[in-house]
């Protein structure tokens, strides 16, 4: 799509015309005379070219949050119009938790892609605070998110998984004051570290003697693996390959107390969508399978 809000749209998302043209699949003199062209009918500079790149005016401002808009109506109303014939079409926009991403999403979309061969996908992933957020600024239709939620809209319970103590050395809960080896940490929403902190101190009379935090959950789980240390980790990332003791976060006389579950949020008018009701239907199926 080649028309001039698509075109004032990428320029301003690059920032460079090289980059702009080919997402574009235009050459750069033929992208420069389109944007010549552009300013020529705005009657105003939208872009300072420079050897950095394009830099936008404060009339380039403006046109662009027009642009933007144009562009996101028309996507908008493209899916109207898709719901309204029987096939599955348009854009499914997901917003998902990383944890999920990474680890159960991927089958599900294989179904989707395969079943929908017509439907195109956009993923975003990251924390579950950051999936929210997503929606809100209608970057998603829908959002798959962990732990508590505060999501006042549609929401549908997906799962719940455990979360289990992992080491290639540690079999029980009681060993774990007495251990010198590392609690390895990996960053995540406030209420996951919440949780565990509640856990932990629920059930042991100091904190651990020795942290290590890490930026991903993957690398978490990798050096827990290769007996760095132990890591607390839920049972969705684990497929039963690894060659470590897992021990469920209970104790004697205790129902299972420390789990994660899994949420579908959005709002009701992206529900409507054909799309949307497609995946979902693919969704719960996959999440009937861990209940």
């Amino acid at each position: 799509m080649s028309n001039e809000e698509m075109i004032i749209k990428i320029l301003a998302e690059e920032g460079n015309m090289r980059k702009a043209a080919e997402r574009l699949f235009l050459s750069q003199p033929a992208l420069s005379q389109r944007l010549q062209s552009i300013e020529k009918e705005w009657g105003q500079q939208l872009f300072i070219r420079s050897q950095k790149g394009l830099t936008p005016t404060p009339a380039g401002e403006l046109v662009i949050g027009y642009a933007n808009e144009m562009v996101q109506r028309k996507e908008d109303i493209f899916e109207v119009l898709h719901t309204l014939t029987s096939e599955v079409h348009g854009t499914l926009k997901i917003a998902c938790a990383s944890i999920i991403g990474q680890n159960w999403l991927p089958r599900v979309l294989k179904d989707f892609v395969t079943l929908y061969p017509q439907a195109k996908i956009q993923l975003i992933t990251g924390w579950s605070s950051e999936i929210t957020r997503a929606l809100y600024e209608g970057e998603a239709h829908i959002g798959i998110v962990r732990g508590h939620t505060d999501w006042k809209g549609k929401k549908i319970h997906l799962f719940r998984d455990t979360l289990y103590l992992v080491d290639k050395e540690i079999e029980s809960l009681d060993e774990v004051m007495k251990t010198e080896r590392p609690f390895i940490q990996f960053k995540s929403d406030s209420n996951y570290y919440e949780e565990i902190q509640q856990w932990w101190q629920k059930h042991f009379a100091s904190n651990p003697k020795r942290q290590i935090t890490v930026d991903q959950i993957e690398t978490c789980k990798q050096m827990a693996v290769n007996g760095i240390g132990y890591a607390i980790l839920p049972s969705i990332t684990l497929d039963g390959t690894e060659d470590v003791h897992t021990v469920a976060m209970v104790s004697n006389a205790e129902e299972l107390e420390l789990t994660r579950d899994t949420w579908l949020i959005g709002y009701e008018s992206a529900f409507e969508l054909r799309q949307v009701t497609a995946f979902v239907e693919i969704v719960q199926k996959h999440a009937a399978l861990l209940r």
